[in-house]
């Protein structure tokens, strides 16, 4: 036998020196790789072979190899191996950790790892029933060497692991060693202390001998990473224990630069546990001048080398997770007072604050704003002072700066280690900035008064600076600057905190204590700032925008404010106003456009006074600046009707309404704009959609005015429709004439002043709307750039953005028809056939991502949300009928399933990314129509709700009733929910099996469902858990559908049964178990929970594997006799004598 035996093993080497040399051919790399699987699945000899090949005189990749057959038979052999076969297997594996390893520090890392693998397998199969000595055996271990304590460290950790972590093990196996390493828990903490004391005194003692010292550090780390593996989950009293001895060692490990990584790790953990409030005091120790010194001394000094960066994240974390113990502790019932050194640990929060890597200032948000939130914390002396200079450090904070390509600032060598490119540092930042502007928020709530003060000096010093553009100026205008210029980054950062400050001021501060003739001080010299670089005039309007609501209180500066606003909607740096505006010029006359629209909007009644100075100067732009377009001419037309809200007059409104659209109207009911819209070929012709495109053209010919005369009569038709309004009162809208009559219900029906307008206007919208459907193309998108470029665009670019504009604001006015004009867009005459004539007419020729905003805008927000129900039957029946009909998205995802090619993966992707994206608009759609009060959480029903109550209680809404009483729409909305089950897209299959399909289908329970229809719907839900039942929370939602058809349907369709046979290694006695308690009422009935395992085992043969556990070799783990196993009652309590309430209790009673 041992001459076959260094036979086998001789051929093994060679096949791994084969499989490992890089020379080897791909033919007999596999021949090789053949050979060692067949022997580990099939050889007699794997043991001998195995230990002979892992002995420390061969190679390493031959060793490794060795310990992997071994592995491999104790995973997939050892149920079948007889005992003594065991023992001997474990005494070689333990002779192994003893005798077979070189020192700590010459042996292979990935030897140690499967080395350790070995007896943690053996563990799993055998601890403790059949091997109750084991921590007794590895404790000893540790006593032969360094070597042999860190392999044990690896056990104990990888043991963890595999238990708690991973929870790789059936359940009674799992509880039993998790109960088992509970018990033992004090020792094991008192050993793993012990240990690590032991090998931290000798790595000090041994300092300046190079090997010993390296040897005792090695232990201590592999120490430190088993007990983080411990930290995440054993007892609070564990880690608390002997007045937090092992926090205060772990602090005191932070001053070596070898453990101190390892150390913060481990504390990170244990203050980042949760628990009872009482279990987590002992964590305020941490606030001692000792810890903290400790901690502020592993801070200082720091380079910007890899391990010690990260060993410094880890201490900002470590810093920020006593701060939320802190948080949760202080002002709770367990009665924990400030520490008296609070300033110390805000003083080193803020010390990570400063630094100069962006990601440890984004690190220490969450704690600020804890702090600044916390009821008690916040009016603490040491709080309030130090979110003054939180609010200082902010100026510096949120000014930009920091990219990776660029070394203007310190902390490009920090983003160049936490960031692969400008571009993810952008998205980083971004998110940075939004989080600062919360915490800065909450510091203004404490210090509103010292905030504005900081803010206000701020924009003094940007006012009084003179600009420098720095290095990166913009490419296509001298003397300008880019957006990474020295001062855009920093007005753009000051007008954040600007922004932040004046929301938080007014609700912070009562009326009179606002410093208002400050802020018009303020506002006055931003009013006078005059600049032509369009970045920075950006700033200079949000600026306006946020100091506007101190205009309030000072009334004659509006229309100072308003003249500023008008002469940045003209504004050009260009002389020649035939040369293209760059993407800022373009911006800032946006951003004025927005902030007048806002203005308008929050404060029209402050504004009403100065509507004719506003109304004037409006039509005086319009008849004397060519530039404008057509959208800042709508954006002002749309201003003006916000102010004329405030009228509450509907005839004065009314007439100014037509006053100011009689321009649109004309164009818009013109013969000539009638005769290109009711024709395809002459619609076509006007737009230029016919010619031939040719970049040499200008954009100044005939077509592109025609499309400009289009876009203005869209834009303002939108603008006029969007904000037209009655008043909010109803005793205003009265008065005002607004209100016609009144509802059964005694609901007041209004009228809407530009009904009038829309009106005419429709017929043409809808004609439009025919022909545009079926012309959208896919308008490309510009890569962003850092720099400053014109807008130029090809002239197919320019058509292609012309119909995507067409298309979106046809159904953009449509449905705030709906939503403005109520009662009045409902009672159109024809309105179902019109819009079934135009909008539905050329659904074959639209694009998936054009689908998404006809359904959101125009069928939710318009036909399902704003129609009123007396108007359901004639009006959405007739639409949602053929649209649920077509939007039978079946062929899409076959097309998507039945891919195979690796060539246009981009375009594939995106593609499928956008038909999922269809198809949850039109669930949501579906949910939002026939579910009863969908809010957030039903939408979000995730892990934490894994399943459904047995009978889900969801109600229809009084649109699904409607739409349940025509069996085509009902049968369209059943097959569509139930044939989306197997799409792939879990999202959605959670979703619809939880809210829509049984609420849908328990409407026709009662009913006379053909027994084919039946069979359909259960297959249904069966096939969608063989493609998503290996996803936990889609099995439990789908499995509880399953179980409320079958048992629902089963008593009155056979057809149920025979379905339940097909599935794969079901239990036909179990199966005529669960039928038997089902049908016959005299059956002992079983416990909800009972009854859905029972049901889950019956399908379980019908769920699928994910695509990575299709191949993979099954892990059979058997169970061991249970060691926790309660001892059964002899006496049988129903059958002894009746035991009174007085006799249960009686001392002499032993039940």
């Amino acid at each position: 036998m041992a001459d076959q035996v260094a036979a086998m093993c001789e051929q093994l080497i060679k096949a791994v020196n084969v499989i490992m040399d890089a020379e080897t051919s791909h033919i007999y790399r596999l021949e090789a790789l053949k050979f060692c699987e067949e022997f580990k699945e099939t050889n007699s000899f794997c043991v001998p072979c195995g230990v002979q090949l892992a002995d420390k005189s061969q190679p390493a990749v031959v060793r490794h190899f060795g310990l992997q057959i071994l592995e491999h038979v104790i995973k997939f052999r050892w149920n079948n191996m007889q005992q003594q076969e065991k023992v001997q297997l474990k005494e070689c594996a333990m002779q192994l950790l003893s005798k077979g390893t070189r020192s700590i520090l010459e042996e292979e890392s990935h030897i140690k790892d499967v080395l350790s693998r070995i007896i943690v397998e053996m563990i799993k199969r055998e601890w403790p029933q059949h091997w109750p000595d084991m921590l007794k055996e590895m404790e000893a271990l540790t006593s032969e060497g360094e070597a042999q304590t860190e392999l044990v460290m690896l056990i104990l950790l990888r043991l963890a692991e595999d238990v708690i972590t991973f929870q790789t093990l059936p359940s009674q196996r799992r509880r039993d060693i998790q109960q088992t390493l509970t018990q033992n828990m004090e020792s094991i903490f008192s050993f793993l202390m012990a240990i690590l004391h032991l090998n931290v005194e000798d790595y000090r003692k041994l300092k300046g001998s190079q090997e010993h010292e390296l040897a005792h550090c090695r232990v201590a780390v592999a120490t430190l990473n088993t007990l983080a593996g411990y930290i995440d989950w054993v007892s609070l009293v564990y880690i608390t224990t002997g007045n937090c001895q092992l926090l205060e060692m772990l602090c005191l490990l932070l001053s070596e630069p070898e453990l101190q990584l390892e150390a913060a790790e481990c504390l990170l953990i244990a203050i980042s546990r949760k628990g009872k409030l009482e279990d987590r005091k002992p964590f305020m120790l941490l606030f001692d001048d000792v810890a903290i010194h400790y901690i502020l001394s592993a801070a200082q000094a720091v380079e910007v080398v890899e391990r010690r960066y990260i060993f410094l994240k880890r201490l900002c974390q470590v810093l920020c997770a006593l701060g939320g113990q802190l948080c949760s502790l202080v002002g709770s019932d367990v009665e924990v007072d400030v520490p008296a050194n609070l300033n110390k640990y805000i003083e080193a929060l803020l010390a990570f604050t400063t630094h100069s890597s962006q990601f440890l200032k984004s690190s220490t948000l969450a704690t600020w704003g804890a702090l600044f939130r916390h009821e008690t914390l916040s009016k603490e002396a040491v709080v309030v002072e130090m979110a003054i200079k939180y609010l200082r450090a902010s100026m510096t904070n949120l000014v930009k700066t920091g990219f990776p390509s660029r070394d203007d600032n310190p902390s490009c060598h920090h983003s160049r280690v936490d960031f692969d490119s400008d571009e993810d540092f952008n998205t980083f930042f971004n998110s940075f900035r939004a989080q600062q502007g919360e915490v800065v928020r909450s510091a203004c709530r404490i210090v509103p008064l010292e905030a504005f003060q900081i803010a206000a000096e701020w924009l003094q010093y940007q006012i009084a600076s003179p600009i420098d553009m720095g290095d990166a100026t913009s490419k296509t205008a001298e003397g300008l600057c880019s957006i990474l210029s020295p001062s855009v980054v920093q007005w753009d950062a000051m007008t954040v905190f600007m922004e932040c400050m004046t929301t938080q001021i007014f609700k912070s501060l009562e009326e009179e204590k606002l410093p208002i003739d400050q802020s018009m001080e303020l506002l006055q010299a931003v009013l006078n700032y005059d600049t032509k670089d369009p970045l920075i005039l950006s700033c200079v309007l949000t600026n306006i925008s946020a100091l506007f609501p101190f205009v309030i209180h000072r009334p004659h500066f509006l229309p100072q404010v308003l003249y500023k606003l008008f002469s940045a909607i003209t504004f050009d740096v260009a002389q020649d106003n035939k040369a293209p505006r760059t993407r800022a010029v373009k911006n800032v006359r946006r951003h004025a456009c927005s902030s007048i629209i806002k203005i308008c909007r929050d404060y029209s009644q402050f504004i009403l006074p100065c509507f004719d100075m506003f109304y004037n100067h409006v039509k005086k732009l319009f008849t004397s600046d060519a530039t404008l377009t057509h959208m800042e001419k709508c954006s002002l037309m749309e201003s003006l009707v916000l102010i004329s809200n405030q009228f509450k007059d509907f005839a004065k409104q009314k007439a100014f309404l037509d006053e100011l659209m009689a321009p649109v109207v004309t164009e818009w009911t013109s013969d000539e704009m009638r005769h290109v819209l009711w024709d395809p070929a002459t619609f076509l012709s006007f737009v230029g959609a016919d010619q031939v495109v040719t970049e040499q053209s200008t954009d100044t010919d005939t077509a592109g005015l025609n499309r400009g005369r289009l876009s203005f009569c869209l834009y303002a038709m939108l603008g006029v429709v969007k904000r037209a309004h009655w008043p909010a009162d109803l005793e205003e809208a009265k008065a005002g004439g607004f209100v016609v009559s009144y509802t059964s219900a005694g609901t007041p029906i209004y009228r809407n002043p530009c009904t009038a307008q829309f009106l005419v206007m429709l017929p043409n919208l809808l004609a439009l709307i025919r022909y545009t459907c079926g012309s959208t193309l896919c308008l490309t998108q510009h890569l962003l750039s850092t720099y400053d470029s014109p807008v130029y665009r090809t002239n197919l670019e320019r058509m292609q953005g012309f119909f995507n504009m067409l298309y979106d604001n046809c159904f953009h006015v449509l449905g705030n028809a709906g939503m403005s004009l109520q009662q009045e867009f409902y009672t159109i005459e024809r309105l179902a056939e019109e819009i079934a004539g135009s909008v539905f007419v050329s659904l074959d020729h639209v694009p998936d991502h054009r689908l998404r905003p006809m359904i959101h805008i125009l069928v939710c927000l318009c036909l399902v949300l704003s129609c009123p129900p007396e108007y359901y039957d004639s009006l959405l029946c007739p639409l949602l009928g053929p649209l649920f009909a077509y939007m039978q998205l079946n062929v899409k995802w076959q097309v998507i399933n039945q891919r195979t090619s690796i060539n246009q993966v981009t375009q594939e992707m995106l593609e499928e990314q956008l038909v999922r994206l269809l198809t949850r608009e039109v669930l949501d759609f579906l949910t939002a129509t026939n579910k009863e009060e969908i809010d957030e959480e039903d939408m979000m029903m995730d892990s934490v709700q894994s399943s459904l109550p047995a009978q889900p209680t969801a109600e229809l809404t009084e649109l699904g009733k409607c739409l349940m009483k025509h069996e085509n729409i009902y049968m369209s909305l059943l097959t569509l929910s139930f044939t989306s089950l197997s799409w792939k897209d879990t999202t959605n299959c959670h979703r619809t099996a939880s809210i829509v399909c049984w609420t849908l289908l328990r409407q026709v329970v009662g009913g006379n469902l053909l027994p084919e229809a039946v069979t359909w719907f259960y297959t249904s839900v069966l096939r969608s858990l063989q493609v998503h039942g290996q996803h936990e929370v889609c099995n439990s939602t789908l499995t509880q559908l399953a179980m409320l058809i079958y048992e629902n349907l089963r008593p009155r369709y056979m057809e149920l049964k025979a379905v339940m046979t097909q599935i794969p290694n079901i239990s036909v006695e179990a199966l005529d178990q669960y039928d038997h308690r089902l049908m016959d009422p005299n059956a002992q009935k079983v416990g909800e929970k009972k009854r859905k395992d029972q049901f889950k085992k019956l399908i379980a043969g019908t769920v699928g594997k994910a695509l990575c556990q299709q191949f993979r070799k099954e892990v059979h783990i058997r169970n061991l006799p249970s060691l926790f196993k309660k001892p059964k009652s002899d006496k049988d309590i129903l059958k002894t004598e009746a035991i009174g309430l007085a006799a249960l209790f009686s001392p002499d009673n032993d039940l």
